[in-house]
């Protein structure tokens, strides 16, 4: 896949790891679109992970970072769009394996439980790995039956 631009977006509790990524992405010249939060106050998951699902949805060649606090509310919204495919990782490795095994489309992070290392090497892996397709996409296409 050749991804053309990273759309992020998070909650309150995933803001500070939001803005650390961002500056991962630009200074490896990967274009972003930030569909906020801006600032740190207190805001509702759902809304941006609404956000970074529609935008992934209109663009293909776009992929999406979601934070929250542990993760899981936010890909639990962005996971109610049709195409979206949302995985929660907390490891590299599972990073790549959602790519390779389950073609997700976008990554959501626990902001609180995972350090800004393990979060911009998953964001590095998740870019950086390709879907294997074959047996797994007979599997993925019965996903959005």
């Amino acid at each position: 896949m050749d991804i053309k631009n990273i759309i992020i977006g998070s909650d309150h509790a995933g803001f500070g790891l939001k803005e650390s990524i961002i500056i991962y992405l630009k200074q490896h010249n990967v274009s972003v679109t930030d569909v906020g939060p801006h600032n740190g106050a207190s805001v509702d998951y759902p809304d941006y992970g609404h956000k970074v699902a529609n935008a992934v949805q209109e663009d293909a060649t776009s992929m999406g970072i979601v934070i929250c606090g542990s993760g899981n509310g936010i890909s639990m919204a962005v996971n109610k769009h049709q195409g979206i495919r949302c995985a929660l990782c907390w490891m590299p490795e599972i990073a790549a394996l959602a790519r390779q095994h389950n073609n997700a489309n976008v990554l959501a992070i626990p902001a609180r439980f995972v350090r800004i290392e393990t979060a911009l090497e998953m964001v590095q892996v998740f870019m950086d790995t390709t879907f294997e397709g074959g047996r797994h996409q007979l599997r993925v296409a019965k996903i959005d039956n």
